[in-house]
C-alpha cells in the first residue's frame, strides 16, 4: 500500500480553540427515540440556530438572532447546513484498513487468510504510524470524532494511534490486542507479556488528555484461560478502563469458543467467568446470543457494538437491535473496518436499516442518528461529555450538507419534513456530505482539507 510520508507524530495534546460561534441548523438528541411516547420529545432542533463554544466546550445553544452577527464577529455562517454532535464509532480495527474489501471468506477463514498477515506489519512503528495517520484522517473526513479502536498485538500499534489522535485532541479509546494462542507465532504474546504490555500502556495513555485505554483480548478463542485471568486482574486493578472484545459473531466461532471453555455455560459466560463484563465492557456483534446470555448482558450492564456492514460482508448474520432495546442493553454503532467496508457512519446506518428490514423491522432516521451520536456516547459511558450539543459538553461536531450529489439534491427537493430529510441523508449520504468536522471546538476538516 502506498501511503504519503508524514512528519513525526506529536504526542502532546493540541490546545483547544478559544472561542467560536456557529450559525446553522442544529440537531441533537436528548433521549432515545425508542423510549419516548412522541418522537419529537427525543431531540432538540433549531432550523436556524446559534452554537457558541469556548475553550473546547459548548457554552450556548439557541435560536439565531439577527444581532448575533454583530455580537459575535467570529461567527461562522453555515446556514443551510446541518450541525450535529460528531459521530461515534464503537468498533473499528485500524490495522485492517489496507485489507478492506478482501474477497470471499467468513470470519474464521478471513482472519487466517487476510487479517493476521496484515497485522504482522504493525511490528514496525513507522508503518503503524503511517496507517494510524491515514485512519485518523479518514475518521475526521467522515465526521467521526470519537472511536473505540483495536490495535494489534504490538504495543507500538497503540502508541501510534494514540499519538495521531492526540494531534487533534480527539476523544479516542484504544487497546493492544491480547492473543496467546490459535494465531501465527509472529502475532502471539504470552499471558505475562500481554498483561505487562497492557499495564504499561494504561499507565502511559489512560486519561492522558481525552485518550482512554481498553483492555483488549481479541476474542476468547485466541486467549488462554491464563491470559483471560490476567486480563480480568488488570481490569480489577484499573476499574475505570474499558474492555473491548468480540462475542457471538459467527456460529462456527461460537461452537469453537464453547469447546475451548467447556466449564463455562456458553460463549458470553467465558467473559463473565474472568471478570470482563460490566458497564464499560463493549462486545462487538453479539448476533447469536441465547436467552440466558441476553439476561446476563442486561444484568451486568454490558454493551454491544452493532456492526451491520461487516456482519453482512462476512455473512455472519443479522443483529436483533429491537431485542437489545427490550432487554435494556446499550448499543452503539460500529463500522468494524476492515470487515466493514466504509468509514462512513452514514453508509453504516444505511446498512443498519437494511439489516432491520431483513428481519421485518424498521430503523427510523431518528433511531439511526441517535445510535450514531448520543446512543454511542451512552454505550461508551461518555454521554456527559460527547454525543450531544448540550451546554457543558465537549464541542465535537459534524457539519453536513443535505445534498452533495445530483441524486441527493433531486431527493431532497421532494423531502420536506425533518425526519424525511434525515432518512434520505441516512440512506444516500457518505463522506461527500461532510462539510466540516470540529474536535474540541476546532475545525479539523473543512470539507476539502485536513487541518
Amino acid at each position: 500500500m502506498s501511503i504519503p510520508s508524514i512528519e513525526p507524530a506529536v504526542a502532546s495534546i493540541r490546545p483547544t480553540a478559544q472561542k467560536c460561534a456557529i450559525r446553522g441548523s442544529l440537531l441533537h438528541f436528548i433521549a432515545n427515540p425508542a423510549d419516548v411516547a412522541v418522537a419529537t420529545e427525543s431531540y432538540q432542533y433549531f432550523a436556524d440556530g446559534l452554537l457558541r463554544i469556548e475553550h473546547g466546550l459548548i457554552v450556548e445553544l439557541r435560536e439565531y438572532h439577527p444581532e448575533d452577527a454583530i455580537l459575535y464577529p467570529e461567527l461562522e455562517d453555515r446556514s443551510g447546513q446541518l450541525i450535529m454532535p460528531g459521530f461515534i464509532d464503537t468498533h473499528i480495527h485500524y490495522a485492517q484498513t489496507e485489507m478492506i474489501a478482501a474477497y470471499g471468506e467468513q470470519l474464521l477463514e478471513w482472519l487466517e487468510t487476510y487479517t493476521f498477515p496484515t497485522e504482522q506489519q504493525f511490528a514496525d512503528k513507522a508503518y503503524a504510524t503511517k496507517i494510524a495517520q491515514f485512519v485518523i484522517n479518514e475518521l475526521l473526513k467522515n465526521g467521526t470524532t470519537s472511536a473505540l479502536v483495536f490495535g494489534t498485538v504490538h504495543p507500538q500499534s497503540v502508541d501510534a494511534i494514540f499519538e495521531q489522535a492526540a494531534t487533534h485532541d480527539m476523544r479516542l479509546i484504544a487497546g493492544k490486542v491480547m492473543m496467546d494462542r490459535h494465531a501465527p507465532d509472529y502475532l502471539l504474546d504470552t499471558p505475562e507479556s500481554g498483561y505487562r504490555d497492557s499495564k504499561a500502556l494504561i499507565e502511559k495513555w489512560h486519561n492522558c488528555g481525552r485518550l482512554q485505554y481498553a483492555i483488549t483480548p481479541r476474542f476468547a478463542p485466541t486467549s488462554s484461560a491464563a491470559q483471560l485471568k490476567l486480563a480480568g486482574e488488570l481490569r480489577a486493578e484499573y476499574p475505570d478502563t474499558y474492555v473491548q472484545t468480540h462475542v457471538s459473531e459467527n456460529k462456527n466461532e461460537i461452537e469453537w469458543a464453547k469447546s475451548l471453555f467447556p466449564e463455562c455455560r456458553g460463549y458470553f459466560d467465558i467473559y463473565q467467568h474472568f471478570g470482563l463484563t460490566g458497564p464499560k465492557s463493549i462486545f462487538s456483534h453479539a448476533i447469536h446470543l441465547t436467552d440466558e446470555e441476553w439476561q446476563v448482558f442486561s444484568e451486568t450492564d454490558s454493551v454491544i457494538a452493532f456492526c451491520p456492514t461487516s456482519n453482512m460482508f462476512l455473512g455472519s448474520g443479522l443483529f436483533p437491535l429491537q431485542r437489545a432495546s427490550r432487554e435494556n442493553v446499550r448499543v452503539g454503532l460500529g463500522t468494524d473496518v476492515g470487515a466493514g467496508t466504509s468509514f462512513s457512519p452514514l453508509q453504516t446506518l444505511c446498512d443498519a436499516y437494511k439489516v432491520m428490514q431483513l428481519q421485518g423491522q424498521k430503523l427510523s432516521a431518528l433511531d439511526g442518528f441517535y445510535l450514531a451520536t448520543l446512543g454511542g456516547a451512552k454505550a461508551l459511558s461518555l454521554s456527559d461529555k460527547i454525543g450531544t450539543l448540550a451546554v457543558g459538553s465537549e464541542a465535537d461536531l459534524v457539519v453536513l450538507d443535505w445534498a452533495a450529489t445530483a441524486v441527493q439534491k433531486l431527493r431532497m427537493d421532494k423531502a420536506n419534513a425533518l425526519e424525511e430529510r434525515l432518512f434520505a441523508l441516512m440512506m444516500l449520504g457518505d463522506d461527500r456530505n461532510v462539510a466540516a468536522t470540529y474536535v474540541a471546538g476546532r475545525c479539523v476538516y473543512d470539507g476539502a482539507n485536513l487541518r
